[in-house]
């Protein structure tokens, strides 16, 4: 009997701050329950970030820019090795993932990655990428709040839609109602000015 070649899969460490994307499997994958870097398969002849942002954009369709190679592991699963590299990434759409196959996504600091149950292969890579939450500016403390605003800009003004970003902690979106005759440039400023108040 020949062994069968090394199955070669890629992880994505999506990092937002002092955060990163985890994400948990999902009943219909193998080791459901467990929560991992998000990815997959590397195809033949498909470069290991090339593969990494394809999984991660029919995983959870959002749009990742891979950076460097957090670290590697080798395990013996189902009497085959599974060789798994894990790399820095960020989001790159703003886009909320979208469950295609995982249970539950949750951004987790650096202190929160033991607590949770991985698979063998992903364990030897959780010191590196605590490591890099640790290091980023802002991991002892909270970001300071801040609001963002955006508009649908549709050409009747009573058309127009007007959603405001609040970062406190963490993200929540909420849409503003439009004042009377809808949103003009000079109307505006008011749901951010609201916002800070």
């Amino acid at each position: 009997m020949f062994a069968r070649d090394p199955l070669h899969v890629v992880g994505a460490a999506i990092l937002a701050g002092d955060r990163c994307l985890v994400a948990r499997r999902g009943p219909g994958m193998s080791l459901p329950g467990l929560w991992e870097f998000p990815g997959g398969k590397v195809e033949p002849r498909e470069r290991p970030e090339r593969a990494l942002a394809r999984e991660i954009r029919e995983e959870l369709a959002i749009e990742i820019e891979v950076g460097e190679c957090l670290g590697r592991s080798e395990v013996r699963q189902d009497g085959r090795t599974l060789v798994l590299d894990v790399y820095a990434a960020r989001a790159a759409d703003g886009r909320e993932p979208h469950l295609r196959e995982h249970s539950e996504v949750r951004w987790v600091g650096a202190d929160e990655l033991s607590g949770l149950h991985w698979p063998l292969a992903d364990v030897p890579i959780l010191p590196a990428v605590a490591a890099r939450l640790h290091a980023h500016p802002d991991s002892t403390r909270c970001p300071a709040p801040f609001d963002i605003v955006s508009v649908d800009w549709a050409l009747s003004p009573a058309k127009r839609a007007a959603y405001v970003a609040r970062l406190r902690g963490s993200w929540s979106i909420a849409r503003e109602e439009p004042p009377a005759g809808g949103w003009t440039l000079k109307a505006l400023p008011c749901p951010l000015a609201a916002a800070r108040g």
